[in-house]
Formats: C-alpha cells, sequence, structure tokens
C-alpha cells in the first residue's frame, strides 16, 4: 500500500493473453515508460491518448513522427478547449511529456509502429494494464507523416543514424567550421571538435533544439528581439544567432547582457569580427535593465539565485513569447523552507539544498502558468555531465492558469515566499 501511495500507480502483471507478451512485475510508472521507450523508435507510426479525465484540460492528444530540419522528431497533436496546439519535441522529451499526461490527463493511449501495436488504460485507481502484440504482416508507413514528409522519408532518416543507439546528429555538424567556435576553442579550423570541449560542443547543439521547437513563435515578417540575461562568454547567444541569422534566415536582434564588462568587451569584439552585425552586448544588471521596450524572447542561462526570478518577471512584463531559462544556485527556499513533517529529511544538508532547488524551479513554473504561460521542464544536457541542469521552457498562451490556490498551499506548508511570486503575484487579487 505504501509503494501505491508514493507512486499512484498499482503494481500489476502485463497479461499474456491473446499474444500480448507477459513483462516483468513493476510499478505503474516504470510499465508506461518501458511502454513509451519501446515504441518511440524506428518504425513507430502513430499514437492517439483518449478518455480525457477534465473538459477544462486536453480532450485529445494525437502523436506522430515529423522530419524537422533533416532529423525526425515527435509533433504533438494537442486539442485544447476548441483549439488545436502542435510542438515539436525530441524523443526524450515526448517520453517525459506523454509519462507525465498518463493517469492526470488521459485514461487510455492506443500507440502504433511498423511491427507492433499497443495499448495502455490507467484505471481510476491509477492501476496501469499495458498490452502489446506483434503483427502478422509489418504495416508500413504510407502517406504523409508531416508537410514534406512520406513513408520511405521517414524510414531513410531513420536508417540515415536517427536511432538513439547511432551516431548523433547535430544542428552544428562536426567538420563543418563555423566561426565563432573557431574563435572559442570549441572547433579547429578545419572544423574538427576539440575533444576537450565535445561536451560544450553537445550542450550548444541541446540548446539549438530548444531553439529549433519554438521556431514557430518567431516572426519572419518582422525582427525578432532576443535578449540574453546573464550571457557570461556567450557561446549560447553566438550559436542562437548563428543559427536564427546565418542558417534559417530570420530577421533578428540578440542583446547579451552581463555584469562583467571584461566578459562584454571581449563578446563585442568577437561578434565585429564575425560581422555579426544584429548581435550586441551591453553591461548591466538584469533587475534594472530598460534598454528595450519590446522583447519576443527572453533567454536566460545560469542566472544565479534570484537573478533568474527578475529576469523571469522581466519576460513576462515585457509579454515575451517565449521563456528559456536554466537556473543555479536556488539558495533563496533552502534558506526559508521549514516543516515538521520533513524536519528529520531536511536535516541532511544535501539533501535540503537539493529539494530546495527542485521545489524553487516547480514554483517558477506553476507561477508562470499561471501568468499565461504553457511551461515545461526538461533536460539541459545529459545528466551524467552536469546534475543539476534543468530547462525552463515557457511559451505564452494567453489563458492564466488557475493555479493560485495550489501555489500558495505548497508555499504555506514549506513556510516559503519565493521572489518571483512576490514580483508577479503577491499584489495580483483577480482571483
Amino acid at each position: 500500500m505504501e509503494r501505491e501511495a508514493m507512486s499512484g500507480f498499482a503494481e500489476e502483471k502485463r497479461e499474456s493473453t491473446c499474444g500480448f507478451a507477459e513483462g516483468k512485475r513493476e510499478s505503474g510508472r516504470e510499465k508506461i515508460r518501458e511502454l513509451l521507450e519501446d515504441f518511440l523508435q524506428p518504425g513507430f507510426l502513430s499514437a492517439v491518448a483518449s478518455g480525457s479525465v477534465s473538459a477544462d484540460k486536453m480532450k485529445k492528444l494525437k502523436l506522430r513522427p515529423v522530419l524537422a530540419g533533416g532529423r525526425v522528431r515527435y509533433q504533438a497533436e494537442k486539442w485544447i478547449g476548441n483549439q488545436v496546439f502542435h510542438e515539436n519535441m525530441d524523443r526524450e522529451a515526448m517520453i517525459s511529456f506523454l509519462e507525465e499526461l498518463m493517469g492526470p490527463v488521459f485514461r487510455q493511449l492506443q500507440l502504433e509502429a511498423e511491427e507492433k501495436s499497443g495499448s495502455l488504460l490507467v484505471s481510476k485507481k491509477g492501476k496501469a494494464t499495458i498490452h502489446v502484440r506483434k503483427k502478422t504482416t509489418p504495416s508500413k508507413a504510407g502517406g504523409k507523416a508531416g508537410a514534406d514528409l512520406s513513408g520511405e522519408a521517414l524510414r531513410q532518416a531513420w536508417q540515415q543514424g536517427i536511432s538513439h543507439n547511432r551516431k548523433k546528429n547535430y544542428i552544428l555538424e562536426e567538420g563543418i567550421p563555423v566561426p565563432f567556435l573557431v574563435e572559442l576553442g570549441v572547433q579547429t579550423a578545419d572544423g574538427q571538435v576539440v575533444h576537450a570541449k565535445y561536451d560544450k560542443f553537445r550542450q550548444i547543439n541541446r540548446f539549438l533544439e530548444f531553439i529549433e521547437d519554438v521556431l514557430p513563435k518567431l516572426d519572419r515578417d518582422r525582427e525578432s528581439v532576443i535578449l540574453d540575461f546573464g550571457c557570461g562568454k556567450s557561446y549560447l547567444t553566438f550559436a542562437m544567432y548563428y543559427y536564427l541569422k546565418e542558417l534559417k534566415g530570420y530577421p533578428v536582434r540578440i542583446i547579451g547582457l552581463d555584469l562583467k564588462a571584461d566578459v562584454i568587451r571581449r563578446c563585442s569584439e568577437l561578434a565585429v569580427r564575425c560581422g555579426y552585425d544584429a548581435l550586441s552586448f551591453s553591461t548591466g544588471d538584469i533587475a534594472s535593465y530598460e534598454g528595450v521596450e519590446r522583447v519576443d524572447m527572453v533567454v536566460t542561462l545560469h542566472a544565479c539565485d534570484t537573478a533568474t526570478d527578475y529576469a523571469l518577471e522581466k519576460a513576462v512584463r515585457w509579454g515575451a513569447k517565449v521563456i528559456l531559462s536554466v537556473p543555479c544556485c536556488q539558495h533563496e527556499l533552502n534558506r526559508q523552507m521549514e516543516s515538521g513533517l520533513f524536519a528529520p529529511v531536511f536535516g541532511y544538508g544535501i539533501i535540503k539544498e537539493r529539494m530546495a532547488a527542485l521545489y524553487t524551479d516547480a514554483l517558477r513554473a506553476q507561477i508562470l502558468e499561471y501568468m499565461g504561460y504553457r511551461v515545461q521542464i526538461l533536460e539541459f544536457i545529459d545528466m551524467e555531465h552536469t546534475p543539476k541542469n534543468l530547462l525552463i521552457r515557457a511559451v505564452r498562451q494567453g489563458k492564466k492558469k488557475e493555479n493560485r490556490e495550489e501555489i500558495e498551499a505548497v508555499m504555506e506548508a514549506l513556510h516559503v515566499k519565493p521572489t518571483l511570486y512576490r514580483l508577479l503575484m503577491e499584489e495580483d487579487h483577480q482571483d
């Protein structure tokens, strides 16, 4: 009973009737993730989530593979109210997205692949039942799976290395020299990645995948203003400019902001050497910056502690369409958190610190949803390299989420008051 209460899912054996395979006994969450990882592979065709728990949430969800930038992505088609929204995600992000939806939002999921089909049912009590059946005649991915994607094109893309077990296809390719990467010592003059900088190269490409996902939010007909708070040495700032302006041809103006004057000077000089005329850098503080009136996208990477909150507040006040934030050094809640119930756990300093960081970012995400954003929390780069890196991706959708009471209940239970709450919600009495 304790295990069920913790996971929200009862344990159940996989059924083996009518050709269904029998799986090992494991928790419901593990079973769901295993099913998704099994299907979201080369040969995947489609998935449909139905049985919506609440009319106020998603009514239906369809999933299909599409080609984006020569790579296979997974497109979610979401029915919310009377509108349909589309979002492309990589494999890991889509698996996490579906895992979170099954149970709290949808009761049923039907999956189709070329050689098998599967179904997932989640009961009201959280019991997960999974069926997987092999097909006697493998299905072919015929027709259009996207704007320019035929079944044959999809199979060819997978065969060329899209499988997660094969060589990674990066947006910025190895062997092709990029001026700013050469200048910053990530690449050699002939485009080879410097061995000691390979993690940085992977991080840059992972960040560009997040940018690729939000391209539909940027306007091709007018200049989009992008502000990067706490840009530091600006590897990712330059990467963002190169990808959007040089590779994709978007009319953008990007501003990097940091407190360190010497760093800003070097970045400005590099921008001039590379000929990036719509990329500029300024010295300044996040909380007091007033250099622009309109911002379309705000990026804040590793702004320390509450500096992230001030950056998020600025983004919301500007009505930014997209926010990409990688917080760090979340000390504020660690100093505030108190709980009689969790006192034994909080007694271990490192445990309390990590819990405080997770609560901080979860509350930030919920506050952004209250302010009218659709929010995801994603891994920035592989966890084995930088285990503290999470990325908050927020896309403005206008309608506020009615979650104020839930946010304040968590705050009361932990005896905390986050800076972002004070900046955006404390004086908001609309509810």
